[in-house]
């Protein structure tokens, strides 16, 4: 692709997951330095990227993150640029400070979205109706009919709108996903991913208020699990269960309908043989031990009628045991941090930073003329219109938590319904 175009790209966000920047400083967990625009500071730098732009809500957070990012990032790597338009300025709040920033952009500009869960839909409804391409982080939406609305808005502007479900280009994942199809029939799917009680204090602006620890870990099994039985089996019936009590006691002290754990059990019925029913559980919470050993514990059962699968993705063999901290299991598959012989970036190959160079290939390839973005939604990827199960099924299992009953989902027309 030396000869296509080189891509704009504004990412919407200022926290861990973009800069490795939390409103107390530097981030503890395995995110220290970010994703989203360490690997956008390298895609520029290979060539892939030219202009970045960033916003947030807060301009005054930036000449604290702008310093970090030169500390972390720009002193580690070799020929690493950190340099970036941030909006608002350094003196201003603005929440609708996205629309400025999006406006400056030209049409086929790229705009990645790592910000609170309420905030996804109307940003990248924003940006669609602009006609710039979106790569949004998990959750999509909150809501199934938002989710559908940039379904439509993507295929009437001819743009890419893919979600960021880092996971599918797991290389262990990835593997499981063709021999899950190979294996009849599902039967049963099993999936637990938690985090530290730390997290609370991380992300206790949100907590319990805006989204939920379903809505923000389990979504990620959810799809690998829609992925798996594409076209095969289909989502029926939403039951969910909830523990409560840690996160909104001392010294987290979250907001009272804070839940500790969220389970969904999830009906499923193959498309083929009526015969054939399946059953998933899937699990999250945020109130794990601190001192496991690992950030995210994060694995899953996987049984068909000939066969099963088993993934631990937490604990790749890989270990480090320090004095000061004890024994930590790390996964350099995610996101690879140490420079390269020469002193450069090096983690090209994470399934972290390939999430996000693969949309950048696909947009810059659709601003080309090369491709046209439906031709993705064929190729096992995850795009808005592949991934709207996982939402109707976290949004299913949020209405079942409140409601106190079973949400059913169903078919309306092209279209998905919770009744």
């Amino acid at each position: 692709m030396a000869n296509v175009p080189k891509l704009n790209i504004l990412m919407c966000g200022t926290g861990e997951y973009t800069t490795g920047w939390t409103g107390s400083g530097a981030s503890q967990s395995d995110k220290k330095v970010g994703v989203v625009g360490l690997t956008c500071f390298d895609l520029r730098r290979l060539g892939k990227v030219d202009q970045l732009s960033m916003v947030g809500v807060n301009g005054k957070k930036f000449p604290d993150i702008r310093a970090h990012l030169e500390d972390k990032i720009g002193k580690v790597y070799k020929d690493m640029d950190v340099g970036f338009k941030s909006y608002p300025d350094d003196n201003t709040v603005d929440p609708d400070s996205y629309k400025k920033a999006i406006d400056d952009l030209a049409p086929g500009s790229a705009v990645i979205i790592f910000t609170p869960d309420t905030t996804h839909h109307p940003i990248a409804k924003y940006a669609l109706e602009r006609k710039m391409h979106v790569l949004v982080t998990k959750p999509a939406t909150k809501l199934l009919e938002h989710h559908q609305e940039l379904i439509a808005l993507a295929q009437q502007n001819g743009v890419a709108c893919w979600v960021e479900h880092h996971k599918r280009y797991d290389p262990a994942y990835a593997d499981a996903k063709l021999r899950a199809r190979a294996l009849g029939e599902f039967n049963f799917f099993q999936a637990w991913m938690s985090q530290p009680k730390s997290q609370l204090e991380t992300f206790r602006a949100w907590a319990g208020k805006d989204s939920d620890i379903s809505y923000y870990l389990s979504s990620h099994h959810i799809d690998i699990h829609c992925w798996y039985v594409e076209g095969k089996s289909i989502p029926t019936r939403v039951i969910a269960s909830a523990a409560t009590g840690i996160a909104t006691s001392e010294p987290y002290n979250c907001v009272e309908e804070t839940e500790d754990t969220i389970t969904l059990m999830v009906d499923w019925q193959s498309i083929e043989n009526p015969k054939h029913k399946g059953t998933a559980l899937y699990t999250a919470s945020w109130t794990a031990p601190l001192k496991a050993g690992i950030h995210s514990a994060q694995y899953f059962h996987y049984m068909g009628q000939t066969g099963e699968i088993r993934i631990d993705q937490a604990h790749r063999g890989y270990y480090v045991t320090e004095d000061a901290s004890g024994k930590s299991a790390y996964n350099p598959f995610y996101m690879k941090y140490s420079p390269s012989e020469t002193g450069h970036f090096d983690g090209q190959r994470g399934y972290g930073y390939v999430s996000i160079d693969k949309f950048v290939d696909a947009a810059r390839s659709i601003n080309a003329g090369t491709s046209k973005a439906s031709d993705y939604d064929g190729h096992g990827l995850p795009t808005i219109k592949n991934t709207v199960l996982t939402t109707a099924i976290l949004n299913a299992g949020r209405i079942s938590l409140d409601e106190k009953r079973e949400v059913k989902i169903e078919r309306d027309g092209e279209n998905w319904k919770l009744v």
